[in-house]
């Protein structure tokens, strides 16, 4: 798998979180450096979970719409008696 990269909106969108985060439940101020620091080692050690996740989610929404279209499909066959 290749390494979870963010791009730079989103990076800085995921910054102002953690340092609200910090700020607003540990009363600690944290840098953007900081931040980017946690992003980037939680993105390598915990993302892939993450990302294993959402593969596994949507692989279950396909299916459930797979057996939609099965279904649909065995109600246009015809009686062949």
């Amino acid at each position: 798998m290749a390494d979870i990269e963010l791009n730079s909106t989103v990076k800085i969108d995921i910054v102002a979180k953690i340092q609200k985060y910090f700020q607003d439940e540990l009363h600690q101020e944290l840098g953007s450096f900081d931040a980017e620091f946690l992003i980037d080692f939680f993105s390598k050690e915990v993302g892939g979970y993450y990302y294993n996740q959402g593969l596994a989610d949507a692989l279950q929404s396909f299916e459930v719409k797979m057996e939609d279209v099965t279904d649909a499909v065995y109600q246009l066959e015809k009686k062949t008696d």
